[in-house]
């Protein structure tokens, strides 16, 4: 019996991923006129190739005992078998993970194996082949998207953390919340909007990014509206008139990098406690901001 097991296992591991393949290439470069023919010829030919198989267990197998009936077995064991491939494809698709190349070769003619253990009149044999189904099944739907899902995670707080150096946040201003936050190779930036959205248009804009000079310098500033600011403290002050008000921007040095919050709807303090609360983002922070989709990364 554990002959034949490895026969049906031996035999479908070695055709039926060069039989897909074959259906796949012709398929592609001629459509389905080229792959038709193909599956025809192929598929009477591979239940042929798997009725032998069923020789050593011809005296054991009910099913197995003539010709006729052999084939029969195989075609059962053909379509079990296939629907058992086609789902582990559809979890390979869902990036489970099946091991490398030869592996996921290997593994394609395991359900045609649990198949033809099914037709073995033997309850240990039948257990056995429920028992792996089972593992597979539990792997396949809950296990595998589980971890695959936890990798894609991890590769993508990796992703985020390449600047670390860049990755600071501040205290929301009271009444507001992070909108959006993008994160790229050179920058950090983040939007603060109202917590109720409606007639509320305040909006904070913060980002931070490496220093290009030595020490904070006003630019060159074109318009009249506009004064610039730099204290003894090395923080750098912009005032702009706009209708009905002013902007602020205020610009803080920290360690290599330029921190840089402005706002035309918040005074010049509530900008301030905004740097004055300046820390590192957190794991927890960053986590938060993924699961609520609010992270994203730029070029």
């Amino acid at each position: 019996m554990v002959l034949h097991l490895l026969l049906v296992w031996m035999t479908t591991a070695a055709l039926m991923p060069a039989f897909g393949f074959m259906v796949l290439a012709s398929g592609w470069g001629g459509g389905l006129g080229a792959a038709v023919p193909v599956f025809v010829v192929g598929v009477p030919l591979l239940l042929c190739l798997l009725a032998m198989t069923a020789l050593p267990v011809r005296t054991i197998v009910p099913m197995c005992g003539s010709l006729p009936q052999r084939l029969g077995w195989a075609a059962l064991v053909f379509v079990l078998g296939t629907f058992g491939v086609l789902a582990g494809l559809a979890a390979y698709s869902r990036d489970v993970e099946l091991g490398s190349a030869s592996a996921r070769i290997a593994l394609t003619g395991l359900p045609y194996a649990l198949a033809a253990a099914f037709f073995i009149p033997d309850r240990w044999v039948r257990l056995g082949a429920v028992a792996v189904l089972g593992c597979g099944v539990v792997y396949g739907v809950f296990a595998g998207p589980a971890v695959a899902h936890q990798r894609q995670e991890e590769a993508e707080i990796a992703r985020y953390r390449q600047s670390p150096e860049l990755l600071y946040l501040g205290d929301s201003p009271p009444d507001m919340e992070i909108s959006c936050v993008r994160v790229g190779p050179n920058s950090f930036s983040v939007d603060y909007t109202p917590v109720r959205a409606g007639y509320d248009l305040r909006h904070v804009s913060f980002w931070v990014s490496r220093s290009i000079t030595p020490t904070l310098q006003c630019p060159e500033l074109a318009l009249k509206e506009m004064t610039c600011t730099v204290g003894k403290n090395g923080e750098m002050r912009v005032i702009a008139d706009i209708p009905g008000g002013s902007g602020v921007t205020l610009v803080r040095r920290q360690g290599d990098t330029e921190v840089t919050v402005t706002s035309a709807s918040l005074d010049e303090s509530a900008l301030r406690h905004l740097l004055n609360t300046l820390h590192p983002l957190s794991d927890a922070e960053l986590e938060a901001l993924m699961r609520d989709k609010k992270i994203e990364p730029t070029q």
